[in-house]
């Protein structure tokens, strides 16, 4: 029997960062650089700091049949490149980079936004938040910009200083790139809260020390290590089978598990079975348009549902301690995150599931109130789950003028404040509790209170990946904007039986001709909502001779008078003027003051005018957003 050629041993993180720093363990030249975002670096070391497996790496010894030029870790020093690495890292470079540059290298983490900017991060972890069994781990680990401090309003107001390690001390925030060696920390702290009445301060981190800094200090990672008798064919195919991209453990199959020891099938009330439909399959057919194989809400998964349903639970619960007297941190916390779904009984599930179901539905129908009829044209698939939550729980009242008017202006707020792009368990809970308190007479949710469009924002607007620009495209069909051919109001019939997409004004021909660079005319400034045949008849044509075209028409359009083609324009925000005599540039100055007031009269908040830089620089885009950006409607 032929002997195995690779061994599976735990090795301690600590090590295994060491052997990076020091070039003992590099990359192979070929692996992608690394490209991991904020959101994703806070995942993985609030898992560490919960001692939670972030899976097995995978290494290939050097000086074997299989010898690939080394590359070490991105943030190593020099030094690490003169080095001859002993194993190659195959599977596992995301992880252990982020880990290394986050809490081993001492210095800022180079990452990108969900926004794709790229900034500059520190992290830390919130002491207090750590310890509450109320939070997700997840809302305990933040970044920090380059400074260490946290504004808001634009500059304006700073809302967390961690610039010193006093202020670190005073805000209990633990600096990530210390979790491995704390004594220096720990003296400072115990210096800063000195004195008896600090004492509870002082066993806090004590406590913090034992149940989440020895997490990291003593965890260990699995490693497959392939040794240098390995042949080439099974590298090939080790590497293929390990850089498919893996799936997040679901709670939902982990709940089904639970329900059945109850005897309850809950796969079947997604899935349907013997000839019955599912919720999947119903959700899937709620307001399908002809043709179509799916409607709006045909996305939502399984565990938004039962997160959705959560809420309702989590909020039962708290209202049951908030009657028996409780109070502050001893009352639960509201939420749909991945622990409350695991905590999700039967009883509680049967209790709500149906009154849920009617308020996904009804999340469907105002989408279509809002002219957003695809799934490809949705802003956030994530901010249905409030949505639906929110119309559940307040049942017709969302069919009043006055509340419904305040649950459009919250959805707005929450497309342009581009809140929900990731990380949104919290502002998921908190627009639940907020948004019907609101609607009857409470203060005003944080979503639409924190949120202010930033004026420039619109020039960088380009990609149908960004929510905000699929939110303009609705609020120019919301506001009745008519085809430049035919004239008609797009609404859902229209949308379809015309197949309107996003299209250039200035179309990209005319525009790469005149040397204008695509980073401006792909704005969303020169883009707006036309039916296929309308595109067609522009084509790569200057705006006046395009213009002239539909005035004129042929054998199967009719010709326009100029005045009723200018309505048209009009209805589009747009100064036929400029188009007539093809002033691009004071075409997009025009156009951006008036979608800007389009957003502002959505969001019910002047925009920001001022000349304070949005944090980081574009991410180019890659090969996916370009992609999508080609998608058109037919597809």
């Amino acid at each position: 029997m032929a002997g195995s050629t690779f061994q599976t041993n735990p090795f301690d993180l600590n090590k295994l960062l060491d052997y990076c720093h020091s070039g003992v363990l590099q990359l192979p030249d070929f692996q992608r650089s690394w490209v991991w975002d904020e959101d994703r670096i806070k995942s993985l070391i609030a898992s560490i700091s919960r001692a939670f497996p972030v899976g097995a790496l995978m290494t290939l010894d050097s000086g074997g049949e299989v010898n690939f030029k080394p590359r070490p870790i991105e943030g190593t020093p020099v030094a690490a490149k003169q080095n001859s690495p002993h194993s190659l890292l195959l599977d596992g470079q995301q992880r252990m980079t982020s880990l290394y540059q986050s809490t081993l290298r001492g210095k800022v983490v180079e990452t990108v936004t969900t926004k794709k900017k790229k900034v500059k991060r520190w992290f830390y972890i919130d002491i207090r938040k750590s310890l509450d069994p109320s939070h997700d781990r997840e809302d305990a680990i933040i970044g920090v910009p380059e400074d260490r401090i946290v504004r808001i309003d634009f500059g304006r107001e700073v809302v967390l200083d961690l610039s010193s390690a006093e202020q670190e001390y005073a805000c209990l925030m633990y600096p990530v790139s210390q979790v491995f060696d704390w004594d220096k920390w720990q003296d400072g702290f115990d210096k800063h809260w000195r004195g008896d009445d600090n004492e509870s301060i002082r066993e806090e981190f004590r406590t913090f020390k034992r149940l989440v800094l020895e997490n990291f200090k003593y965890y260990r990672v699995p490693v497959i290590a392939l040794d240098r008798s390995t042949s080439k064919e099974a590298v090939c195919v080790v590497f293929e089978k390990v850089n498919t991209g893996g799936k997040a453990l679901d709670a939902f199959e982990l709940v089904t598990a639970m329900y059945a020891a109850a005897g309850h099938e809950l796969r079947k009330d997604w899935y349907g079975d013997d000839g019955a439909k599912g919720r999947h399959r119903r959700f899937a057919e709620t307001l399908r348009p002809a043709g179509l194989d799916t409607g709006i809400i045909a996305n939502v998964a399984n565990t938004d549902f039962l997160q959705a349903v959560s809420l309702f639970h989590t909020r039962d619960l708290r209202r049951s301690a908030e009657t028996a007297g409780r109070k502050g941190k001893e009352l639960p916390a509201v939420t749909g995150n991945r622990q409350a779904l695991l905590n999700l009984p039967l009883e509680a599930y049967k209790r709500y599931e149906a009154q849920v179901e009617r308020g996904f539905v009804q999340a469907a129908k105002f989408l279509h109130m809002l002219h957003i009829y695809r799934i490809f044209d949705l802003p956030y698939q994530s901010q249905i789950i409030p949505l639906a939550a929110i119309l559940a729980d307040i049942g017709d009242a969302w069919e009043h003028e006055a509340n419904r008017a305040m649950l459009v202006r919250w959805y707005w707020n929450g497309v342009f404040g581009e809140l929900y792009g990731s990380a949104v368990d919290t502002r998921i809970a908190r627009d639940f509790m907020e948004v019907p308190a609101w609607l009857k007479g409470g203060s005003k949710p944080s979503t639409v209170s924190e949120t202010m469009f930033r004026a420039d924002r619109l020039k960088t607007m380009r990609m149908r990946l960004s929510a905000a620009y699929k939110g303009v495209n609705a609020l120019l069909m919301k506001e009745g904007a008519q085809d430049f051919r035919s004239g008609q109001k797009f609404d859902h019939t229209i949308f379809f039986g015309e197949n309107v997409d996003i299209h250039h004004i200035f179309p990209q021909d005319w525009c790469k001709k005149k040397n204008i660079k695509p980073h401006v005319y792909d704005s969303i400034i020169n883009k707006t909502p036309l039916s296929y045949r309308t595109n067609r008849i522009i084509g790569g044509s200057a705006p006046s001779e395009y213009l002239a075209k539909l005035e004129k028409g042929d054998t199967t359009t009719p010709s326009i008078k100029p005045e009723r083609l200018d309505t048209y324009l009009r209805s589009h925000l747009i100064d036929p003027s400029f188009l007539r005599s093809d002033r691009f540039a004071d075409f997009m100055v025009d156009r951006q003051k008036r979608l800007l007031a389009l957003i502002e009269q959505a969001t019910g908040r002047a925009a920001y005018m001022g000349d304070v830089q949005e944090e980081g620089e574009d991410v180019e885009a890659d090969e996916d957003t370009v992609e999508a950006e080609l998608t058109i409607a037919a597809e």
